[in-house]
Order: C-alpha cells, then structure tokens, then sequence
C-alpha cells in the first residue's frame, strides 16, 4: 500500500451516528482514515417502500463514488441483511468488487465472523427496531445455528430517530438483555450511539459487546490485512483473531 489506509463507508442517508463513531476508530490506526457515501434509507419497515431503499443498484451507485477517491476497502455499515437475509450481503459484496474491483465487507458478514470466530451460539440481539423486523433477524439467525436468548427493540421505524436513543437507555436494555447470559450481545443498528458503551459493558457484565458500526470497521481492517488490534478501548472485538 503506497498510501495511507483509506476505508470507504456506504452510509444510510438518514444515519447521522456511523459517521463520527466510524472516524473516531479509524483515527485508532496510524495513517487510516475514513470517507462516506450516501444513498436513501428513511425508514426501516418490512413494507414494499421499506425493502426497496435497498436495492442493490443505488448501493452499487454509492460504491463507485468511493472508488473515485481510490479507497482500499468498501464497507456497507448498515444491517439490511438481518432481516432481507445474509445472502442480500454476499451477493453485495460479490457485485462491488466486480464493479469497482476493491475489497468489501459489511457490517453484518463481519459480525457473523465474528460470532463463527468464537463458536457463539446463544446470542442478545439490541435494536431499535419493530417487533416485526426483529422477529425477522431472530428467525435469520437461528436459521444460522445462533439462538437469541434475549432480545429488546424499541419499535421505532423512522432511521433518523434511532441516533435519538439515549446511550442510558440503551445501557439498560443491554442489562436486560446480559440477565440472560448470552455468550454475546450485538447493538444492531449503525444509527446507535452503542459502541462507546463497549468497554464498560464488557467490564460490568463480561459479556462481549459487538455493536454493528465497530464490526464494519473490524472487517475492513480485516479485509485489507490490517490488525483492528490497533482499536484500543473500544470492546474486546478488536482483539478477536
């Protein structure tokens, strides 16, 4: 690599907490710095107009904006897949780098790594979300072989709202969630203010914390062969190998 590690971010256009959080732990890596593209995503809802925000053409769109400022990896820091299904991100993932010939991950392939790494199979599932889309990221991972043993979503279906939620009432949904002793808890959303709250939570409950906007930028690390050991104070993930 001849120059300095440049992740790129597909971003939902609404989102207003991945931006900062994700500059903040690429700044956790010397010379590694991050840059976003946007494409429309309002609301998250299993109706037709809600399913279609994610059509892989105006995410493809997104991608080739970033790969006109040369980045080395792109990463889909959203969750989509959890309830249109893992294969929406393999198939993502397999067309960005046909079409802009850079290695990519998302925050949800990189999340099941992460669980696959560890042999978690009792998982606590945190989302802002609507009982329905919930039950739908429920039912993709015990199709996976994962059990949620615990889960809390707060039904709200506008994305914007979601960067609104207070890290205090996240933290006491994640406590509700940690009585059920799930090997792990994922924050699932990348318009939550959760990742700050990994390193606390981990040393109040010793259960890991993998909150979807940390396991995009672990997998574009990853993905370009860069140690996220580098991320320090963000959550025992990081040092997950």
């Amino acid at each position: 690599m001849t120059h300095p590690l440049r992740l790129g971010v597909l971003t939902p256009s609404s989102n207003t907490a991945l931006e900062p959080l994700t500059s903040t732990l690429a700044a956790c890596v010397p010379g590694c710095s991050a840059h976003f593209s946007r494409f429309r995503v309002t609301e998250i809802s299993l109706s037709a107009a809600g399913l279609g925000q994610f059509d892989d053409s105006k995410i493809l769109a997104a991608a080739e904006l970033l790969a006109d400022a040369q980045v080395d990896v792109i990463g889909w820091s959203g969750t989509s897949s959890g309830w249109l299904g893992f294969d929406a991100d393999r198939r993502l993932v397999e067309r960005i780098r046909e079409r802009t010939g850079i290695a990519a991950t998302t925050a949800v392939l990189a999340l099941n790594e992460l669980l696959a790494l560890r042999g978690v199979k009792r998982l606590g599932l945190v989302t802002p979300y609507t009982a329905d889309v919930q039950q739908r990221i429920v039912d993709n991972y015990r199709a996976l072989g994962i059990e949620v043993v615990a889960e809390r979503h707060l039904g709200i279906r506008v994305n914007h709202d979601f960067a609104l939620v207070e890290p205090a009432q996240l933290m006491a949904s994640m406590r509700e969630v940690a009585a059920a002793r799930p090997e792990a808890i994922t924050t699932f959303c990348t318009n939550l203010h959760a990742a700050p709250l990994a390193e606390a939570f981990e040393a109040e409950t010793g259960i890991a914390l993998l909150d979807t906007v940390s396991t995009t930028v672990w997998g574009q690390l990853r993905a370009v062969g860069a140690d996220p050991a580098q991320v320090r104070g963000w959550g025992a993930l990081f040092g997950w190998r």
